[in-house]
């Protein structure tokens, strides 16, 4: 991380602040004027500035407008005297973070810079993965022959059938073939339209498809246009194709072949300039055989064929998937991403995940929420991969894993009514803790809170609990606060915020 920088003329000021984020592990670099700040940002930039609004030369706000005319995205915190308000008003229109009234309390002081240093990170974060974060990821052979179909077809307009397991990632790859095709972003950005044909019923899906005029049938109050309209001059994905009904998949052909269809009630012919995408975890060629798809359907739609291949047939990608998704949940739910050790993905590795891709993405929303520490083992991975069979099991046997698997992804098993979250893991070998002793402590302090009746057990406990487990890694640690969350697998943010809660500081 980069150090933070403050400019003020009291040298007492700059002392007190540079004392106070040293405390707290930050890096820290001073002026005494604007002008060498400035010229200072010739060879490097800080991740958050506090500036003086009153300094002689040049003003905290006219040091702002230099400072945001070439660091846009920098947080810049103004420090002002309460009788300089409108001067503070002046400093949120020029795009300051916040100002800092003077005199300042020490604590809140290091707390907003750190609000203003999360922010920063944050936005780095979110840039960095805007620029570089990819449509598809894959190393595995099977995944760059994917990634060359997709390049191959990026001039064309060629209908495409895309074939897999669900959880593969079929409408990634539709979106990807449209986005680089002449109708995608790249082109004339015309729309992406996607509709499931196996989630709609069937009594709905000709009107979601074709559109409907206004009393076609019971309910239809107002015209409505259809998904094949609304794709004019983009891209229609047509996902679980395979499952569409028979009278259904008529009409489709019909549009594919001359490109014309009606709406539901409608005499009038329409025509939509419309590349057709469909996908399917079905065997179509079997479907045909059992007469529940049109022959002349699936030869209009399979001219050119992608497989994607399932999870457990690019194993070599899970690792980097896996770092992906944690990371990408950890964004979506504003906390801090977890790590996961070489032995966990491992054990990921050896599993032959019957959701693919998807699967594995719940199951990284499901460590980020439920994983105890920062730092992901074995012991804290789901029930199912702990105890499935690896990939050389029988056939019956990872079938059997596969259907628990696709019915709850990542469910924890049954707990008793009493026991929490905790009890998720493994149950521990029927021996005696080492640490019976001070739980039989905390069982006769309960004891004697509740018969006494005193209220709030739960409060109370808790907060001395909490307290003593900081106290403790403080001591541990010599007062590094980020250390001792690190070993206690907490946020740095939340032992900051228990510190202040609990009166550690005092």
């Amino acid at each position: 991380m980069k150090p933070i920088w403050i400019v003020d003329d009291d040298q007492s000021i700059r002392f007190v602040l540079e004392k106070a984020l040293a405390r707290e592990q930050f890096q820290v670099r001073s002026f005494a004027n604007a002008r060498d700040l400035l010229a200072a940002l010739d060879g490097e930039e800080p991740q958050v500035l506090v500036s003086d609004i009153r300094m002689p030369g040049l003003s905290g706000i006219e040091l702002l407008s230099k400072v945001k005319a070439r660091l846009p995205g920098l947080p810049v915190i103004i420090m002002t005297a309460y009788s300089d308000l409108d001067s503070a008003v002046s400093a949120f229109q020029g795009g300051a973070f916040e100002y800092l009234p003077k005199p300042f309390d020490l604590t809140k002081a290091v707390e907003l810079i750190r609000r203003a240093v999360d922010e920063s990170l944050r936005e780095e974060v979110s840039d960095a993965a805007a620029v570089q974060a990819p449509e598809m990821l894959g190393q595995a052979s099977a995944m760059q022959d994917v990634f060359r179909a997709i390049g191959r077809l990026s001039q064309s307009n060629v209908t495409v059938l895309i074939t897999g397991e669900s959880g593969t990632g079929k409408e990634l790859v539709a979106h990807a073939l449209h986005r680089h095709s002449p109708r995608g972003e790249l082109g004339n950005k015309g729309p992406f339209v996607a509709i499931n044909t196996a989630a709609i019923p069937k009594d709905l899906l000709e009107s979601e498809l074709f559109g409907h005029e206004r009393g076609a049938f019971t309910g239809a109050q107002t015209m409505r246009r259809g998904r094949f309209e609304q794709a004019d001059g983009g891209t229609l994905f047509l996902d679980e194709i395979g499952d569409m009904p028979f009278d259904l998949q008529t009409r489709l052909l019909r549009v594919l072949s001359d490109g014309q269809f009606y709406r539901v009630g409608g005499h009038q012919p329409l025509k939509a300039n419309v590349r057709v995408i469909a996908a399917t975890h079905q065997n179509l060629e079997e479907r045909v055989r059992q007469g529940a798809f049109r022959e002349d359907l699936y030869h209009r739609l399979n001219v050119i064929r992608l497989r994607l291949p399932a999870l457990r047939e690019r194993r070599e990608d899970i690792p980097m998937l896996t770092r992906f998704f944690l990371g990408k949940s950890a964004r979506e739910l504003d906390v801090d991403a977890k790590r996961i050790t070489d032995a966990a993905l491992q054990q990921l590795q050896a599993f032959d995940f019957p959701g693919n891709v998807r699967q594995l993405e719940n199951i990284c929303h499901w460590l980020t929420v439920m994983a105890p520490a920062q730092v992901v083992e074995p012991k804290d991975l789901p029930p199912e991969l702990l105890h499935a069979p690896g990939p050389s099991a029988a056939p019956d046997a990872v079938a059997a894993a596969a259907a628990t698997a696709v019915a709850e992804p990542f469910a924890p098993e049954p707990l008793p009514a009493a026991v929490g979250i905790a009890a998720a893991a493994p149950p521990a070998p029927a021996v005696a803790a080492p640490g019976g002793a001070w739980l039989g402590d905390l069982e006769r302090e309960a004891r004697r809170r509740l018969e006494g009746g005193e209220p709030a057990v739960w409060d109370a406990l808790t907060r001395l609990f909490e307290g003593q487990l900081i106290h403790t890694a403080l001591e541990v640690t010599r007062g590094r606060r980020i250390e001792a969350a690190q070993r206690l697998g907490i946020g740095r943010n939340t032992i900051t915020r228990k510190i202040q809660e609990l009166g550690l500081d005092d």
